[in-house]
């Protein structure tokens, strides 16, 4: 979300904190529908998240329904394969670089 804990919400304006992208909430959904261990591991499920997030084009809006309201389906279909796209490669690149981080603490050992 835009707003978050240490921001001074009293000096803003009502309804500002309303204000967030609209693919962190299909992101994460299509994450939680990809892996159960992001279920169980807030810590994964961020880090997946961010990945995949920066591969996506920031869609700031107040409301979700109004994405809805203002795509056509097809739209909203290429929007769902990008997401999916971006979740499948950032699971990849997240559980490889655990995969290289294990390796090279198990050398060091």
């Amino acid at each position: 979300m835009l707003l978050h804990a240490g921001r001074r919400r009293s000096q803003l304006p009502a309804g500002v904190d309303s204000i967030h992208n609209y693919y962190e909430l299909q992101v994460l959904d299509e994450i939680a529908n990809r892996s159960s261990r992001a279920l169980e591991d807030a810590d994964f499920m961020a880090d997946v998240a961010c990945v995949a997030l920066n591969h996506l084009p920031p869609r700031y809006i107040r409301h979700d329904v109004d994405m809805s309201f203002f795509l056509s389906p097809q739209e909203q279909e290429e929007m769902q394969k990008k997401v999916r796209k971006a979740v499948k490669d950032a699971l990849k690149y997240v559980q490889k670089r655990e995969q290289d981080k294990s390796e090279a603490d198990a050398t060091e050992a």
